[in-house]
This record gives C-alpha cells, structure tokens and sequence, in this order.
C-alpha cells in the first residue's frame, strides 16, 4: 500500500508534464522519424537514435524524452512494412513476421496483414506500458533473481524454439540452427580472446558477424532474388484484400493470443541483452504450439503474424525495467537511451535506483510517453497501410535495385567496409540455398543470435558451479537447480518433445516438393565440410582455453546429425521429403530467368565497388540495370538513377556516414561521396 501511495503523486506528476502542447509535439516528430527509419531494412532504433544523439546536449528534459520515446516505441511497428510487403526483415525484432507476413501480401492480403500486425503492435505496447507503471517499484527484487544459470536457461528455451520451426526433416533443423551458432562463434572468444574460424592476418573477421548483415543475407537477398526471376510483382492476386479492418478483426478474435505473446514479450524484454533478437520467435513458436491446424503457417496464417508482433512491442516496456531501475542496457538501442538522457538538461538525470528516488515523475513520464507513442504511431500506420500495399503491385523489377541499395547500405552502415557487403553476399548465397533445399532459415538465425550469450552463460555457469560444488554438493545443486531454473527447464523439454512431434506438420520453408538426389547430397556435403573444419579449427585452441569448448560441442553435434542425414539420403528414394528443391518444382522451376544470371548483377556491384567504391558503382548498376534488365526508357533510367543516388547521399550525410572505398581511391584524392 505504501508502494502505491508513494507511486500515486508521481503518476500525476507525469501526466502534467507530458499533457503539454511542446510535449505532444516533440512526441509526434519522434514518432514520424521512427516511422521513417523503421521502414528501411536494417537501420532500426540504434540508427534513430544515433541520428538524434547530438541534439540532446542541454535539451530539456521532457522534450528531449518524448522525441526518443516516441522513435523507440514506433521502430517495432514500422518496421513491419518491409517484413510483410519485401519479406525483408525490417529489424532483428521483425524477422518471424516474415514468416506469414510475407507469404499474406504474396496472395494479395497485404494490407490485411499490416493493419493485424498494427493492432497486435499497439496492444502490446499498452500492456508493456502498463506492466512497466505496476512493475517499476518492485521488479528490483525480481530482476537480482536472475543469476548465471536463470540466463542460460532462458537461452536454451529460446533454442527450444528451432524444435518448432525446424521443418519437415527436423534434423536439418537442428543441424541449420548449429550452423547458425557456428558461425555466431566466428571471431575472438569472449573468454581468452582465442580466435575461431579467423585470423589477425585478415582482421574482419575477428570481430564477428554482425547480426544486420546475417538477418538481411538471409532473408532478404533469397526473397529479391526469387521475385526478381519471376519479373513479376511480389502479389500474385490483383486485389489488396479486405483492407485494414479485417486485419483489426483477425486480431481481436485471437486476442487471447495477443495478451500471451504480450506477456511473454514483457517477460523476455526484462532480460538484458536477449529481448529483441529472440522473443519475437519465442512468440511465433507459442502460436504455433497453441494452434490446433497448423499446416498454414509459412504460407500465410494470420497468427503467425500477430505472436511475433505482440511480443515485439511489449518487450519496448520490458526492456525498459534494467535499463531505468539497474541502469543495465536491455538492447543497444537502450544503450544509446542511457547516454542520451545523461546528455539532457545539466545532466542532473541518472538512470538507475537514484532515478526512482529523485525523478519518479521524469521515469513515469518516459512510461506514458511509450504508450502515447505506440497509440499515436499505431493510428499512423494503420491508417496508411492500404495505400502502402499497394507497393506490391509494383512490377519486382523496379522494386529489387532500390532495395539492395537499402540492404546494402544498411549492412556496411556500422564499418563502412567493403567486406560488409561480400559477408552479405556470402550470407545471402548460403540463404539462397537454405531455401532451395527446405533447411530452416529461422532455426539458422535463432542459432547465430544465441551463440554468443549461450556460451557466454554456459561458461559462466560452469565456472561458477564448480567452484560451489568444490565448497559442498548441495550448496552447487541449489545453485544450478533454483526454481526458476527447474520451472525453465520443464517448459523446455515441453517445448522441444511438442515441437519434434508437430515438426512434420510445419513447413519450414513452405511446400517444397521433392527433387533429385545429387543437389541437396551436394549442399549437404558442403555443410558437413564446414562443420568438420569449425571442429577442427576449435580443437587447434590450446586445451586450456575455455574458447575451444561451445563450438567444438556445438561441431560434434552438428556432425552426428549430418552423418543421419548422409545415411537417410543414401536409403530413401529420391520422393522422399529430405530430397526437397525448389528448383524441380514451383515458381523457380518455371521462373523468367536463371538464378546465376540474376545472382551476376548483385556480383557486378560487388566488383564494381571493389574497383570504384559505392557511389560510382551504384550509378553504373543502377542505370545499367534499369536499362537492361527493366527495360525502361533512357529518361526513365536516367531519372530512377540520380534519385537513388540521392537518396543514398541525404541518408548517409544525416547518418555521418562513408561509403566503402575501392581501388580508385587509392590512386586518386576524390571528394566525398567519392572517397
């Protein structure tokens, strides 16, 4: 009572400060850029804030919150636009939405699609909103609880999710999502600093992977290229669908669903560093768990749309409870929100526990602001929606150049490298691939975003717990077997024994009929080659290195379940489902053009930026290919040229960006953009 008593006078506080004309409209300005920078692939909130970041010195306070709220809050729900309309995710947040969302605007239900997602978004964000306002004064206790072995443990159920979607042939699944941490482990390992699968002679690869250019290889590259073969538009129907409020319908009659995955997305926001890479497929595998048909999911089931949407904006409320009450970042864009409030004012905010004590007002103002925000954003976009999906009637052709610019960019945006976009490329041929051959994309990128806490937890762990089992085995049981701990641990092995048993009924990668033998023995031999080496490579790590362990457990693993798949393929006969390739059956079979030939252009801007930098590539791939390629007018590809290459130059001067340089540049002192 008394905890409520003492919250009651700063609730109203908050509401006189933000109930201000100034207030509102800095809100309003902070959501219009989030919804501008969540539409384009890849940026998300990190982007968005960095872009405001030099403006918050000596801002007011409440100002200065309301306009970074209100990006933070929207960045979830506009990046459903690229998801469902491209099939790109738009952040690491939106990738399951993919899924089904995608799959929606392919039959043309885009706009039912988006305004579902819109109305699941905007829910999820007031229960995150709310369960922070009640849970801001006591999650302290908590959040503490969650030591070593909880962390893990949550990993782990996040991995439990590939049993969900590991496809038809679950062991492909396991062996996708082991790629995925093998090559999550690539670089200096967080315990000794010993390098895996990389060398200093050759430094992009010490620091890893990062998770832009992995999401964006993976789903995005495979999705132009198979819609830019088919020169086609992305919807195959001449009618959008029923509109914005058939989407608004599909989710109130599952809004039981919404409250669950709204839950779990507050849930999983509460612990640092996990939120928004995992909980959006922790959602997706709930609603399918919970769905009794589940053959529509990966062709376009409405539920797999609203879980992941639901639990993506309420994780926003989670993520905030470490970052205001610990001072503990929830995700990197709460990393840059922690530096940015210290930049406001005269910099007298702290976040942390001095926080709740001396600016209750200022913490429940940033609360309600999340929740104007997410009403205000949601009502922006559903209200547009029908008129965006309209981009899906748009001949592919004209679509697929601008949006590997934005891919592009996006993926060099941190390191202005040009082997960020070969490391792009790569991904989005092993993607192309994956997709061909019915591995599971999803299971692939849930492994690679996991690696690095599953090993950081498990040596942590492991470390500990021998040094409590050295003081007495009781005292190391009750440190690895908390309750917590135990109830994770049943609700993981529920998870992983319903997810095998429904895995025949999910299509990983929709229906992809059977083919010959050779190409996906081929692939697989491939695969099971990369695994031996990255075993290899981690046993070449001295014995004393705990570096050496995660992945040569996750190698051995991987490689039992390529030996299984090596021997089903030499038993079974070529109509079995492990023979599955798209390009047999389907829209590849029949396609306008050949994968190599496609897959040539996006190699000639590679090479071209190689020897000329970006800007000058983009311009001869851009003309070349509207002229070519789309067959339009001189003018036409003039024009379409000069506008990308403006927009690229307005994008990274707001973002103080570079652009990857080539031979050229080193032999002649060229003016930006052209350095």
């Amino acid at each position: 009572m008394n905890v409520i008593m003492e919250a009651l006078p700063a609730l109203g506080d908050a509401w006189g400060l933000i109930l201000q004309p100034i207030v509102l409209g800095y809100l309003v300005l902070g959501v219009v850029m989030g919804l501008c920078i969540g539409v384009f692939p890849g940026l998300g909130g990190i982007a968005g804030l960095s872009l405001l970041l030099p403006f918050m010195f000596g801002m007011d306070p409440i100002l200065g919150l309301a306009l970074m709220v209100g990006m933070v809050a929207v960045v979830p729900t506009s990046d459903t636009f690229a998801s469902v309309l491209m099939g790109i995710p738009g952040s690491s947040a939106s990738q399951a939405t993919v899924l089904d969302g995608f799959p929606m605007a392919k039959r043309g239900q885009a706009a039912r699609a988006l305004s579902a997602a819109f109305a699941s978004s905007l829910f999820g964000g007031l229960v995150g909103a709310s369960f922070l306002t009640i849970f801001i004064l006591i999650a302290r206790p908590i959040v503490l609880e969650f030591r070593t072995p909880e962390l893990l443990m949550i990993t782990i159920f996040g991995l439990s999710m590939v049993g969900i979607l590991a496809g038809r042939v679950a062991i492909k699944g396991i062996v996708a999502a082991g790629l995925g941490m093998l090559i999550g482990t690539i670089g200096e390992g967080a315990s000794s600093g010993d390098l895996r699968m990389s060398s200093y002679d050759f430094p992009y690869l010490t620091d890893g992977l990062k998770l832009v250019i992995v999401g964006l290889g993976i789903f995005a590259i495979p999705e132009i290229i198979s819609l830019l073969r088919q020169d086609r538009a992305i919807s195959s129907e001449p009618q959008l669908g029923g509109g914005w409020i058939d989407g608004v319908k599909d989710w109130f009659a599952n809004i039981w669903l919404s409250v669950r995955c709204s839950i779990i997305g507050v849930v999983v926001g509460v612990i640092p560093g996990l939120g928004g890479s995992v909980v959006d497929w922790i959602a997706y595998g709930h609603a399918v768990q919970t769905t009794k048909d589940k053959s529509n999911f990966g062709k376009g089931e409405v539920r797999g749309v609203i879980g992941p949407e639901s639990s993506n904006n309420a994780k926003e409320g989670g993520g905030l409870v470490p970052t205001l009450l610990f001072g503990i970042p929830g995700s990197g864009s709460m990393a840059i929100f922690i530096g940015a409030i210290a930049l406001l004012g005269s910099g007298q905010i702290e976040v942390g526990p001095a926080m709740l004590k001396n600016n209750l007002d200022i913490t429940y103002s940033i609360v309600w602001l999340l929740a104007l925000a997410n009403v205000v954003g949601t009502i922006i976009c559903i209200a547009s929606s029908g008129g965006i999906a309209k981009l899906t009637t748009i001949r592919f052709a004209l679509l697929a150049p601008f949006l590997f610019m934005i891919i592009s960019f996006a993926a060099f945006q941190s390191g202005q490298n040009l082997m960020d976009l070969v490391a792009l490329f790569a991904i989005g041929f092993l993607g192309l691939m994956m997709r061909r051959f019915d591995w599971s994309r999803p299971a692939f990128l849930i492994g690679f975003v996991l690696s690095n806490p599953a090993e950081t937890y498990a040596n942590q762990a492991l470390q500990i717990a021998q040094s409590r089992f050295r003081k007495g085995f009781e005292d190391g049981l009750d440190y690895i077997f908390s309750p917590i701990v135990i109830v994770l641990l049943v609700i993981t092995v529920l998870s992983v024994v319903l997810g095998l048993r429904q895995a025949k009924n999910i299509m990983a990668e929709g229906d992809v009929q059977s083919g010959s033998k050779r190409a996906p023995l081929v692939f697989l031999l491939v695969v099971t080659g990369y695994i031996a080496y990255a075993f290899y490579d981690a046993a070449s790590i001295p014995s004393y290195s705990r570096d050496r362990t995660f992945p040569m457990f996750v190698a051995g693993v991987c490689l039992f379940g390529c030996l299984l798949l090596v021997i089903r393929m030499m038993l079974k006969p070529e109509t079995d489902t492990i023979f599955a390739d798209r390009e047999r059956h389907g829209d590849e079979a029949t396609a306008t053009y050949g994968l190599w030939p496609t897959l040539a252009w996006f190699a000639a801007l590679l090479i071209l930026t190689s020897l000329l930098g970006f800007i000058l590539a983009l311009a001869i791939f851009l003309f070349t290919f509207m002229k070519v390629r789309a067959g339009v007018s001189m003018v036409f590809a003039t024009i379409y040229t000069a506008a990308g290459i403006a927009f690229m130059l307005g994008m990274a001067w707001l973002l103080n960006r570079d652009f990857p340089p080539g031979l050229l540049q080193e032999y002649a002192d060229l003016p930006w953009p052209f350095t």
